[in-house]
């Protein structure tokens, strides 16, 4: 297997994850560039990798100029959202494998684009759904594919967590229409995108209602989903940054004919609830996933999930959470967005939509 050398794209927040995963995955490639507009996040990451492996990654404040310069297989993405979809066509019309940040993109265009852009110049897109790769989701995703549930009847994802003024204050592009959308497409869009791979994968419509209560941000602080998929199933979505006075719980269930599974704690990782008819083999080590809590939300899943991307560079196949898999959890939320606007239900295929399309689309709720 190649050893493939990476570039790491933005090294704000959620790049202490992207670090962690690099250095548990270097047998299999090496953290080659990091790179920042502010020079000192990119040199603190630089150092955290350097002091676990030895190799200190080159620095940059431009991207453009790194792929231009170094040898670099792959490009890690963990910019602001409004930024993923420039960046990552960047990279791949010079050729670069991408994985990136959720959300992939904050318009269809612009996702489709990159779908159909990666495909032409035969590179791996990826994108971050590492709860995919929670041990309790895969053995509830296991149980699907073995048809314990029987009928599916259907799933609601729940994000009840806190996200207070200094969140927001911290980076002003949270929380805006044109850099990241609201607690929808931010902090809901992880669970959004098990409850619809869960419920079969093919959303058909979605009617919502979101708004603002308590945030002085331009986006929702709050909204509620349905969404029917082709196969009869329907999804529920309740998302809020509004908990007081922290984050509550993030949970995952499913519900069938032949079987009921529910998946809690602070960040989908622990089995609360799994009753299925006829006993399986697998339930035996299901019963031992009831642990502690994640340190915070993003668990451990980057680690797992950088080992899948990897794999599928190198033999030439998708990642388990390819750009056509995002794509599903993205539109579901523009659809939602659409339908706050219009207030109508929206369909899923076809769907042309931007965060943009909502700008000065709300009033505050006092």
């Amino acid at each position: 297997m190649k050893k493939l050398r990476f570039a790491l794209i933005g090294c704000g927040r959620i790049s202490k994850n992207h670090i962690a995963a690099a250095i548990t995955n270097s047998k299999t490639m090496e953290l080659a560039v990091v790179c920042d507009p502010v020079i000192s996040l990119a040199e603190k990451q630089a150092d955290v990798y350097f002091a676990a492996t030895g190799v200190k990654p080159l620095i940059y404040t431009d991207y453009k100029k790194a792929i231009e310069e170094q040898k670099i297989d792959c490009c890690a993405i963990a910019t602001e959202s409004g930024y993923h979809a420039e960046i990552a066509l960047y990279c791949i019309r010079h050729g670069k494998n991408v994985l990136i940040e959720k959300p992939m993109a904050l318009s269809t265009g612009d996702a489709e684009q990159m779908i159909h852009e990666a495909k032409d110049q035969g590179v791996t897109l990826g994108v971050c759904h590492q709860n995919r790769f929670n041990q309790p989701v895969q053995e509830l995703h296991k149980a699907l594919e073995d048809g314990r549930f029987g009928k599916l009847v259907s799933g609601t994802a729940r994000i009840l967590w806190n996200r207070g003024m200094p969140y927001y204050e911290q980076a002003p592009w949270r929380g805006t229409w044109a850099q990241d959308g609201g607690t929808l497409m931010n902090q809901c869009i992880h669970n959004i995108d098990l409850l619809q791979w869960s419920l079969g994968g093919e959303p058909d419509t979605i009617m919502a209602m979101t708004g603002n209560y308590l945030r002085d941000i331009q986006a929702e602080d709050f909204g509620a989903i349905l969404i029917r998929f082709k196969n009869g199933a329907i999804g529920i979505v309740e998302g809020t940054a509004c908990v007081y006075p922290k984050n509550l719980e993030e949970t995952l269930s499913v519900f069938g004919g032949t079987g009921t599974a529910v998946i809690g704690g602070l960040a989908v990782n622990r089995i609360e609830t799994w009753n299925f008819e006829k006993p399986a083999e697998q339930d035996a080590g299901v019963a031992a996933l009831t642990g502690t809590d994640p340190k915070d939300v993003y668990g451990s899943g980057h680690t797992t999930l950088y080992a899948n991307y990897i794999d599928a560079v190198n033999n030439h196949t998708d990642p388990l959470v390819s750009g056509t898999e995002a794509i599903k959890a993205m539109k579901i939320i523009l659809a939602a967005y659409k339908s706050q606007k219009t207030g109508k239900a929206v369909e899923f295929d076809n769907l042309s939509f931007s965060t943009l399309d909502m700008k000065d689309s709300y009033v505050r709720y006092q």
